[in-house]
Formats: structure tokens, C-alpha cells, sequence
């Protein structure tokens, strides 16, 4: 997408804090972090948001959460726990219509959110 943010960081135009990357994910320092370890994982494919997905994205959202763990667990962060969150559209708190997942650990978290 043209004015996508997140496809114009994955294609390196938008220079951004890589932590990680492989042939579908790849994984950002957030820029206003709401915990120690505040990362952004990001599909390649651009998704506008979870009323997108189609059964032919399943694999991909499985990897997303394989992903986290494996972050999860090189920070050292498995233990203690950590967040997933996908926002979805603007009263969620979706700012970039790229779909994308919120990784947060390394500090208490409260229930419920938001």
C-alpha cells in the first residue's frame, strides 16, 4: 500500500529498530513504549486489520504467536509473562491500518485494559 507506514518500514524505506525479521514477520521497537519491551509485530502481507483475515492467513497468525514466544524467551521475559494485543479499528485504538501485534512485558499488567 502507498501510504502504509508499516509496508513502507518492512520494504526499508522507513528506517525502524528491527529486532527481528524473517520471510513474513518482521518485528520493531515501538517508538512510544507502554512497557520495558514494547515490540510491534508486523506481517508482511498487508492486512488492514482481524476482519481481514481469511483462512489462508492462518498459518501466519500462528507464526506471529511463535514469534513472541521466541522473543519472549531471548529477553527473558517468558517466565514472568508477557501481552499480545491486535487492535482493531479506531474506537480499539488502531492508528495504522496495517495489522500488526502489540508485544508488552516487563512490567505488571492490569485487568481489565484500556
Amino acid at each position: 500500500m502507498d501510504n502504509c507506514i508499516f509496508c513502507k518500514i518492512i520494504e526499508g524505506t522507513i528506517p525502524a529498530k528491527k529486532v527481528y525479521e524473517d520471510e513474513e514477520i518482521v518485528a520493531i521497537e515501538d517508538i512510544k513504549p507502554e512497557a520495558p519491551h514494547h515490540l510491534l509485530l508486523i506481517p508482511k502481507k498487508h492486512i488492514v486489520n482481524a476482519l481481514d483475515l481469511t483462512p489462508a492467513d492462518d498459518a501466519l497468525v500462528g507464526r506471529v504467536y511463535r514469534v513472541a514466544a521466541s522473543l519472549a524467551r531471548e529477553r527473558g521475559v517468558d517466565e514472568r509473562g508477557f501481552r499480545i494485543v491486535q487492535n482493531t479499528n479506531a474506537d480499539a485504538g488502531q492508528s495504522v491500518f496495517h495489522i500488526h501485534f502489540h508485544f508488552l512485558a516487563g512490567r505488571h499488567m492490569a485487568w481489565p485494559p484500556g
